[in-house]
């Protein structure tokens, strides 16, 4: 006959064993299966594109025009930097601009100036060139007359001199006509520079415009402000952040798979995601990324239950039409489970059909 006390201790150890696979029981009745064979899924959390709205420069913030959980619209003004140094610096550069301006007028007088001097030295030229010739024929006669003894030997001398006169004057009028040639051209130089430096002064001007729009921060795209990082009155360097914005259009769930399961998901694939907010609410996306590494990979891979460790990172997308909807409702951090079809022949159960007003 058995010990009574080990009789005892079975029949305990069998109620629990009996317990425990009720238990067991139970709870697998309750858990959520899944749409079944041809579909495959893991558990992830709702996530959207994020945005750090920061400064382009440094300096204190003058206002914040908006508060957490504030839905703002793409330029959307945001926030407003102190500009009152820009300010100054615009008001400088637009001074030096305006004398660069009144220096490229002089440079350009300058060029109609020494174009008036070297049109009269080319006149005085065809002047003295005038000159030397009327001499020259005079001359030419006196030489024919001295021959004769008509005119004195005097005549003929006076005449040659006159004639060598004429033609210093004429090499001293082109001598003149070159030096009016050289300011000339040093009056045209003179005013590229003086262009040049209009250029650069307005170029100046664009800059610190640019600089002053860029400390007007705006909505680069609509969403809602998730965090309010500083306060009006902070001084913040360059690429401080300011604001923290979601775009509410660009929300999808991570989630991972194994190696044999991800070999069957598609770029395009359907995908139903459930939160564990509201279960009986199916939301459709789409699979859009598929990881082409493994994102969990053991330190040797050798055998066939090592490779099924291998984990792949899936991304699905929700339907951006959708979103916009449900804009007040869309919350990162949900956590949820994600399926996606992997037999393009499996049909979503009714339970994972998508609500009508959802479509």
């Amino acid at each position: 006959m058995k010990n009574p006390r080990v009789k005892k201790i079975l029949i305990i150890v069998g109620v629990l064993a009996v317990l425990g696979l009720i238990g067991y029981y139970v709870w697998d009745s309750l858990q959520d299966n899944g749409p079944g064979k041809g579909f495959a899924g893991g558990n992830g959390r709702i996530e959207a594109t994020e945005i750090d709205i920061a400064t382009k420069l440094a300096g204190r913030v003058e206002e914040i025009r908006v508060d957490e959980g504030d839905f703002v619209e793409a330029g959307q003004i945001l926030a407003i930097m102190q500009t009152d140094v820009l300010q100054a610096q615009l008001a400088e550069a637009k001074a030096q601009y305006q004398q660069a301006l009144t220096s490229e007028a002089s440079a350009k007088a300058q060029i109609s100036l020494r174009e008036s001097d070297k049109l009269a030295a080319q006149a005085t030229v065809t002047q003295r060139e005038s000159e030397l010739d009327s001499i020259q024929r005079r001359l030419d006669r006196t030489v024919v007359l001295t021959k004769r003894a008509v005119v004195a030997d005097q005549q003929y001398d006076d005449e040659v001199t006159s004639m060598h006169g004429a033609k210093a004057a004429v090499a001293s009028a082109e001598a003149q006509v070159a030096v009016a040639e050289a300011a000339l051209q040093t009056a045209k130089a003179e005013a590229v520079g003086a262009q040049a430096t209009v250029k650069a002064a307005q170029a100046t001007i664009d800059k610190i415009e640019a600089d002053i729009k860029d400390s007007t921060l705006v909505a680069p795209r609509s969403g809602r402000i998730q965090y309010r990082i500083a306060q009006p009155g902070e001084v913040l360097g360059v690429g401080g952040k300011v604001l923290n914005l979601v775009d509410l259009s660009d929300v999808y769930m991570t989630f991972f798979l194994p190696a044999t399961e991800t070999g069957a998901v598609r770029y395009g694939s359907e995908a139903r995601i459930i939160l564990d907010a509201a279960p009986d609410y199916p939301v459709p996306a789409t699979i859009t990324y598929v990881a082409s590494t493994a994102q969990f990979t053991p330190k040797t891979v050798e055998t066939a239950s090592e490779r099924e460790k291998l984990m792949f990172r899936i991304k699905a997308q929700i339907d951006r039409s959708l979103l916009r909807k449900h804009l007040e409702y869309v919350k990162t951090g949900l956590p949820g489970m994600a399926w996606v079809k992997i037999d393009p022949e499996a049909q979503w159960p009714e339970s994972f059909a998508v609500k009508s007003g959802d479509k």
